[in-house]
């Protein structure tokens, strides 16, 4: 196997001895896979596939129950439905296999352009790799296994391209040791560097020159996390390309995605993710901060749907993003200001308009101001009622490292000491009809859904609101949601 260019060098130096380990986990309910150390982003983004399996896909990975919608076509639920449950524990661990070899069968065929997948595979002394043994087998193989270069890893590798979907995932399945082994983030990693090719992980990157793979903890760049995503390893969030002059661009997110991204540092005005990744086909998104990557979802896919105030904000939040060159800082200039007018068909009062122009650019929260006091017939969003676009909904956070459960139900005999494990939250979020949360606050309106969970709907009665609380993971929704409230049982959910 020749492995060219230097990325996956690069990567292989930085991650040779970080003990890197992806597998099952027994304790929590999800069985979903975590890691050691290893590249987080990987891990998370594959975990947030397999959850759109297990969710929304019950019959392809033969989890069907009698309440399961028929008739939807291969296997999948129509959107807008409501998934069966949130009762993890119930899966088998057959589905849980199935759902797994799916997630990566789509992930590395979406890297080879829905052409090819190639799947990389251990091939060391001892290791039956026609039948493939078991996890303790592969585990042993590798026991004393020392990896120092590139080259000690290339020996025991073996490299598989498929152009069949079944072929691929046969072959998956056979090879399910090998990636809940210790090397098995890393094989799987590799196996979609090859799948995209190494010549076009270069050309989709803006620097190819940065490490794809941050030492010394080998936390998986942007670049990574949106190849796993949407199938290029582009290196910004933000929706297409972004112009930066003279022949200068910078490159995004050019196509939907089944499993979103949110993260921290948009919250801290670090960058602005683009409603590509914001607004996935699935309700799922990887969550990212400063060190670590966690997964987001919600079993209701109707908590993307839009109300009508929520539509008209998207389509002029477009039309302004497309004109902003600032790297997302939020501003643009007179020139492009005129252009979002007319494309959102927006009329503002001459001086209302010479307002915002007379600094040179207009920025994003003034113009936002303005248009909120805009009456609906000039194009603006006032709303008299102030009630339309209430919702209420729940959300789940899945963190796969192992924190103490300090107020939770894990505790050992004796309820003295906190037991270390992954953590799923359920959080109850509300997004307030009104523009500011303190109107919210005053008089929240709840709702009946599906499975008598609260969601979006008709009013049905007014009730005094659960105190707000917050949590790091409170300010990435609100980069969905903005303005949103939640609330939780037990310890805040981390995404650190």
């Amino acid at each position: 196997m020749v492995f060219g260019s230097g990325v996956s060098k690069d990567i292989l130096a930085q991650w040779s001895n970080q003990g890197i380990r992806f597998s099952p986990d027994p304790e929590t309910s999800m069985g979903l896979v975590q890691h050691e150390g290893g590249p987080c982003g990987v891990l998370a983004t594959l975990q947030a596939f397999v959850l759109k399996y297990l969710l929304f896909f019950p019959n392809e990975i033969g989890k069907v129950t009698s309440n399961a919608p028929q008739n939807l076509g291969p296997g999948r639920l129509s959107i807008g439905q409501y998934a069966e449950s949130d009762n993890f524990g119930s899966l088998t661990e057959d589905a849980k296999a199935r759902a797994l070899v799916k997630s990566m069968g789509e992930i590395l065929f979406m890297c080879g352009d829905s052409k090819r997948a190639v799947i990389a595979t251990l091939n060391v002394v001892g290791l039956d790799t026609k039948g493939y043994a078991n996890n303790e087998i592969v585990a042993k193989s590798l026991e004393g296994l020392s990896i120092e270069s590139a080259f000690d890893l290339q020996k025991i590798l073996r490299i598989d391209t498929h152009t069949s979907h079944a072929s691929a995932s046969q072959k998956l399945h056979k090879a399910l040791p090998d990636f809940q082994s210790r090397m098995g983030a890393l094989l799987f990693l590799i196996s979609a560097l090859l799948s995209r090719g190494l010549d076009s992980i270069q050309a989709d990157r803006d620097d190819p020159s940065l490490p794809l793979v941050t030492a010394p903890f080998g936390h998986a760049s942007q670049e990574i996390v949106n190849l796993l995503l949407c199938g290029q390893a582009v290196p910004n969030v933000f929706d297409g390309r972004m112009d930066l002059g003279g022949g200068m661009f910078l490159k995004g997110v050019f196509t939907s995605v089944e499993v979103g991204f949110l993260t921290l540092l948009e919250s801290l005005n670090f960058c602005k993710v683009g409603q590509h990744l914001k607004c996935p086909k699935w309700p799922i998104w990887v969550v990212g901060s400063e060190s670590h990557y966690t997964v987001l979802f919600a079993l209701d896919t109707t908590v993307q749907d839009e109300n009508e105030l929520e539509e008209r904000e998207s389509q002029i939040r477009r039309a302004f993003d497309a004109q902003d060159q600032s790297g997302g800082g939020g501003f643009i200039s007179v020139e492009g200001f005129h252009q979002v007018l007319r494309e959102a068909g927006i009329r503002l009062p001459s001086e209302k308009l010479d307002h915002l122009c007379s600094t040179g650019f207009i920025v994003w929260s003034e113009f936002w101001q303005v248009i909120l006091n805009l009456d609906k017939s000039l194009g603006g969003l006032k709303d008299s009622s102030g009630l339309m676009g209430k919702k209420v909904f729940d959300l789940y956070h899945f963190n796969g490292i192992a924190k103490s459960d300090l107020n939770g139900s894990h505790t050992t005999y004796g309820g003295e000491t906190p037991v270390q494990r992954p953590r799923l939250t359920k959080l109850r979020v509300s997004v307030p009809p009104r523009w500011t949360p303190e109107e919210f606050m005053a008089d929240v309106v709840v709702t009946s859904g599906p499975g008598g969970n609260e969601s979006s709907g008709k009013d049905t009665e007014v009730t005094k609101p659960e105190p707000a609380q917050h949590a790091p993971l409170v300010d990435c929704i609100r980069t969905r949601w903005s303005r949103a409230v939640c609330n939780w049982a037990g310890d805040p959910p981390s995404i650190v």
